[in-house]
């Protein structure tokens, strides 16, 4: 139990069921607070899901986690999974651009290299040399947030944007590396731009201080069976210490009452909570889910900003009309199985496509190569994946399924010579999957928390704030928690809620946030 971080609120409703809201209600429990979680669709997990491929388990939304941050690694500790931990059989990848595929280059901060020589064989001789130029360039301000594809051009010229910033970034985000704010996507870039003249190096003085840290292990961590078994085991967890978890119970209102003594419906009171989540004069939010009708202390909004703005608009307008605000890019995940004897792929976890360069799939992982609990599942079946769509494009994820397999497969005998017909194709769409970093939207999260702050027993959490990544999704839902727990202390002791404001809580997770 993470005394520190106890909420001793006797019920808390989490809205979302996806990895965040998941997150949240297992560090609840472990706070000592009832839980209940409420997903609106039939399944949990969000952007996570396992599935299968012509017998072959596999993930059909992300597929690793970052393990140089350590809350998802943690919390798939403290749900069971430490045994299914598996790094990657292979960390060597390639860029499929100017007519071939390349090696992947090293030394460099999300593309950005601290001496042009390490990238050489993407960029041409002139785009080498015009990274040479960083060094006698004047000052680039940065100011409170500026594009990372705008900042880079300015010092190192487009080519290394185009050819190597875009693709590692929109396999992150599928968006616009002109457009994607420095300070939210590339924090520690953005800092270090802020303290030199030279992007070069501010580059090499991330590495200098990476070195000096020592940092070891790998970078990325995946799960046997698929990271979609993570939400999985944390919903198996909070349901074994008493939490209820709710499918199909979409939210229709959240608003605050004052002293409203009225229960839940009377059909729902010998569920799961029953008549001990009935509201005293104590209660200070009213959710209703599907007919159901909760009376609770405090709500985690666990769901992505659209939704998050419909609940709290009658709330805090000036918080919904922020997070209506926030964009989302679409895409779609293309999983194909072939029979190995008719295959050759080249070695590596796969490769990654500038948009420059024309190509419809953005990026391709060899996932029997990258994970070796796949390829030993059935050693005869080999499986690969690719990916469409970034912010922005509309047609190609217009196609049908069979149209996206179609050109998967062209661009893959383009990329490698793969020319055999698949056993086995599914074709996953993720529509408004993954929501957009413009330049601002540091301030814009930092006005949303302000307007939630102000509402007593509320908070947000997701891919929406702080990152979109397993780890950042973990380490939002720590700090909704944290939330609460000084929204409690403020009720009850002043002095305690302002230390836990100037000394935020650190729990097995991570931090109190990013």
């Amino acid at each position: 139990m993470h005394a520190d971080t106890r909420t001793d609120t006797d019920h808390v409703v989490v809205i979302g069921g996806g990895i965040a809201g998941l997150a949240a209600a297992h560090r609840l429990l472990d706070g000592g607070a009832r839980v209940t979680v409420l997903e609106a669709s039939d399944r949990l997990g969000g952007k996570l899901l396992p599935g299968e491929i012509a017998g072959a388990r596999v993930d059909l939304g992300a597929e690793s986690m970052l393990a140089r941050r350590p809350e998802a690694v943690a919390l798939a500790r403290e749900v069971g999974l430490t045994d299914r931990l598996r790094t990657p059989a292979t960390a060597s990848a390639s860029i499929w651009t100017r007519g071939a595929l390349r090696p992947m280059p090293k030394g460099h901060v999300m593309g950005v290299p601290g001496d042009a020589a390490a990238l050489s064989g993407v960029l041409s001789e002139e785009g080498l040399h015009r990274i040479e130029q960083d060094r006698d360039l004047p000052r680039t301000e940065v100011g409170d947030d500026v594009a990372v594809g705008e900042y880079v051009a300015e010092r190192l010229g487009r080519e290394v944007v185009d050819r190597l910033i875009e693709p590692l970034l929109g396999g992150v985000y599928a968006g616009d590396a002109y457009r994607i704010s420095m300070r939210s996507a590339v924090p520690q870039l953005f800092e270090a731009a802020r303290a030199h003249t030279s992007l070069t190096e501010a580059v090499r003085e991330i590495q200098a201080r990476a070195a000096a840290a020592q940092q070891t292990g790998p970078v990325f961590m995946g799960i046997e069976g698929g990271v979609g078994r993570l939400p999985l085991a944390v919903a198996d967890s909070v349901r074994a210490r008493g939490g209820e978890i709710v499918l199909s119970a979409p939210v229709t209102e959240l608003r605050r009452v004052e002293g409203e003594t009225e229960g839940e419906v009377a059909e729902q009171e010998s569920g799961p909570q029953g008549a001990s989540a009935s509201a005293g004069p104590d209660r200070r939010w009213r959710v209703v889910a599907g007919g159901r009708v909760i009376h609770t202390d405090a709500v985690v909004v666990a769901v992505p900003a659209g939704a998050a703005a419909d609940l709290l608009g009658g709330e805090s307008p000036a918080a919904a009309a922020e997070l209506r605000a926030v964009e989302y890019a679409s895409m779609a995940l293309i999983t194909l199985a072939y029979r190995r004897s008719e295959i050759a792929l080249p070695e590596g976890s796969g490769f990654l496509v500038p948009p420059v360069d024309g190509r419809t799939i953005k990026a391709s992982t060899f996932a029997s190569q990258k994970w070796g609990w796949i390829a030993e599942e059935d050693p005869d079946v080999v499986v690969l994946r690719t990916s469409v769509g970034r912010y922005g494009e509309t047609e190609v994820l217009g196609r049908e399924d069979e149209a996206l397999v179609d050109v998967s497969r062209h661009d893959l005998r383009e990329a490698t010579g793969l020319d055999a017909a698949p056993v086995a194709t599914r074709v996953t769409r993720w529509n408004d999957g993954l929501p957009q970093y413009p330049v601002g939207h540091y301030a814009r999260v930092v006005r949303i928390r302000e307007h939630v702050g102000k509402l007593p027993g509320l908070a947000v959490c997701g891919a929406a704030y702080d990152g979109v990544g397993i780890p950042a999704c973990v380490a939002s839902a720590n700090a909704a928690v944290d939330k609460l727990a000084v929204d409690k202390l403020k009720g009850d002791n002043r002095p305690a809620a302002d230390a836990l404001i100037a000394n935020p809580v650190r729990s097995p997770h991570g931090g109190a946030g990013e």
